[in-house]
């Protein structure tokens, strides 16, 4: 039988402090491998396992980011985001001037920016990377529904 079946724990990723992403994570990669292994006396891949045998490799998601840090973009949201200090912080001058000519279309502009930036939707680095966020600090995940999705069971 596969390990996957199994009891087993993972070691914990070795995270880059500059990041706050495992270690290895770069653009291309959305996944690193970590190592798994089955309790002891578990019997499965035809092998019997002590514990501290490696059984299998999970992978584990980790996102790229490129220095534009989530607290950093909030508080500027909050405090100047009527001058446009946050669009230009994630990299959009455009916008950033343009909110700071209306004054963040008369503070309209600038609570619509605050809830985004709070929610990790919408607006984020231009670049199209992450927000650097402590890794087990308090990141909003995406969940997405498609025809693979169970929402009811059957029977």
């Amino acid at each position: 039988m596969n390990c996957y079946n199994f009891r087993y724990y993972c070691d914990s990723p070795e995270i880059d402090l500059q990041t706050q992403q495992p270690l290895g994570c770069e653009e291309a990669k959305k996944f690193i491998k970590v190592n798994c292994y089955p309790v002891a006396n578990i019997c499965c891949d035809g092998v019997l396992h002590t514990g501290s045998s490696v059984g299998f490799q999970l992978d584990v998601p980790c996102k790229y980011t490129n220095g534009k840090k989530f607290n950093i973009a909030l508080l500027l949201s909050i405090f100047v985001g009527f001058l446009g200090a946050d669009r230009f912080y994630l990299g959009y001058p455009a916008l950033g001037l343009l909110k700071l000519s209306t004054f963040g279309f008369m503070f309209l502009w600038v609570l619509v920016d605050i809830i985004f930036i709070a929610l990790q939707v919408i607006v984020g680095p231009s670049d199209g990377s992450n927000y650097i966020i402590d890794y087990y600090g308090p990141v909003l995940e995406n969940v997405e529904k498609n025809n693979e999705t169970h929402l009811f069971r059957t029977t």
